[in-house]
């Protein structure tokens, strides 16, 4: 297995990268938002209709 951010031989140690440095590296990526889950921009004044759950008989 290789190195996401390097590409050298992963180490068992700090799996699946090759050093700490690498796997610093990954985590200031990820705090920085450089990587990012794709979403739909939600429109906050007419936010979806939640569905309303059916009445319990009392």
């Amino acid at each position: 297995m290789t190195c996401p951010i390097c590409a050298r031989e992963s180490d068992e140690k700090h799996r699946p990268f090759c050093s700490r440095r690498c796997a610093d590296v990954d985590l200031g990526r990820w705090l920085h938002g450089s990587y990012a889950i794709p979403a739909e921009a939600v429109d906050d004044e007419n936010p979806p209709e939640m569905p309303v759950p059916p009445s319990r008989p009392q």
